[in-house]
């Protein structure tokens, strides 16, 4: 009689790919990135879930151009000029563009454009396509979500492009499942998970095979030493996160406000009623020295009035177009800028500003997600400065900050515990 692990072996076959092998890579990538790459080609179909800084865009630059045939990728709002000047390094031309008749006539196969524009392309005339911080799968809604899985499902390369996932996130671990065209999000929670009263939770003979069947697509990575490479050149810098708490003007009757945060509204309340405060505490930091200072807001009026009360600070903003959008981040990328404001969801994802070691947080949300990728913007391999960051909110918000905390906490655990299980699967598929 069968058993349940034996049924698990059958049912859970390991990913073999059908890509092709390239042994030409660019002699620029590092030894283990060309030993990804080659990797992700062999599959044809895989996802690279590596932390920043490590070079997730030179690997998916390569691997594109080693299949050769038409690629699209698709990238967060701004990233896409970072990726054309990272190919360029490469000597591989990657042309932005913002509609398909744009695309169809430029002289290289290599199109980038943001995922925003997906609706202006013909997705069937390409043969690979890029996601580019593909974890906002997740942060988009169903309808987007959906669509950019069933546009792209007779797509016979797909490469995604991320940070190291938790294990616990079933939903992103689940869409990029689906994007690859392995599993169906119902056929993932089957096959591996069970709900109970505390939610989905992996089925106890379930860990060694889906670890393994995981491994078989996605190489999920911190630092190179995690796949047996050295670690020179890929040391994190020092950061050091300082608290600073303002009084807020307490109008919920209570003695202690912070008590009173339940709901959206309690949370917007207690940020508009420390606002003048907090916008004194970021002007007080941005004035302090004349380094460049990155400043995250999460409401109109903070980054309104920030960018009132400092001189020289440039404000981007969502209504702003994508072209005053995209010469702010560069401008402020060669330092022609010294104080940029804007919002994670933004400017949060995937740009390189590691030319900046200040950052501020002008009040900060429930996301912890939206908080590492923004302090990821500069804290990330290749920084050369210890990274400084400041987390500015009234003293009624401090259960916010708290909570974020435990999920950073619980997040690291859950990663470190996903590259255990997996790195030794990782490290057999490389050399396979």
């Amino acid at each position: 009689m069968m058993n349940y692990a034996d049924f698990l072996a059958r049912k859970a076959k390991v990913f073999h790919g059908s890509g092709i092998d390239a042994r030409e890579l660019p002699a620029k990538l590092y030894d283990w990135q060309a030993a990804i790459t080659r990797w992700a080609l062999r599959k044809g179909r895989a996802a690279l879930f590596e932390d920043c800084g490590l070079g997730k865009t030179f690997q998916q630059v390569a691997w594109a151009s080693a299949i050769g045939e038409r690629t699209l990728f698709l990238a967060p709002l701004c990233v896409a000029e970072q990726t054309v000047w990272e190919a360029a390094k490469l000597n591989v031309d990657v042309r932005y563009c913002q509609n398909q008749e744009h695309a169809d006539k430029a002289d290289t196969p290599f199109i980038i454009t943001n995922y925003e524009r997906l609706d202006a392309f013909d997705a069937d005339r390409y043969k690979a396509v890029v996601l580019d911080e593909s974890s906002i799968l997740k942060a988009f809604d169903g309808k987007t979500r959906t669509k950019l899985i069933q546009t792209f499902k007779r797509t016979p390369y797909r490469l995604c492009c991320t940070a190291t996932p938790s294990p616990n996130d079933i939903a992103e671990l689940a869409n990029h499942a689906e994007f690859l065209g392995l599993m169906t999000r119902q056929e993932f929670l089957a096959t591996w998970f069970v709900h109970d009263d505390q939610g989905w939770r992996m089925k106890r003979h379930a860990v060694q095979p889906f670890y393994r069947w995981l491994a078989s697509w996605a190489i999920a990575i911190r630092r190179p030493s995690d796949l047996g490479y050295s670690d020179d050149g890929f040391t994190l810098p020092a950061l050091t996160i300082t608290d600073s708490i303002v009084a807020s003007e307490n109008t919920s009757g209570s003695l202690f406000p912070e008590l009173s945060l339940a709901g959206i509204q309690g949370r917007m309340a207690a940020r508009r009623g420390s606002l003048e405060p907090r916008i004194d505490v970021a002007v007080e930091l941005a004035q302090s020295n004349r380094s460049q200072w990155l400043f995250w807001c999460g409401l109109n009026p903070e980054s309104d009035a920030l960018a009132e009360a400092i001189p020289d600070a440039v404000n981007v903003q969502g209504s702003d177009s994508y072209g005053v959008k995209r010469d702010a981040v560069e401008a402020f990328v060669h330092g022609d800028i010294r104080v940029l404001i804007s919002k994670v969801r933004i400017l949060g994802f995937g740009l390189n500003l590691q030319q900046c070691s200040h950052m501020g947080f002008v009040g900060i949300g429930d996301s912890y997600e939206q908080y590492y990728q923004a302090i990821r913007r500069c804290w990330r391999f290749g920084q050369k400065s210890e990274v400084f960051a400041h987390v500015i909110v009234s003293d009624a918000e401090r259960a916010v900050v708290e909570n974020v905390r435990k999920k950073e906490a619980v997040a690291d655990a859950l990663s470190r515990d996903l590259i255990a299980h997996m790195q030794d699967f990782e490290r057999k598929e490389l050399v396979a």
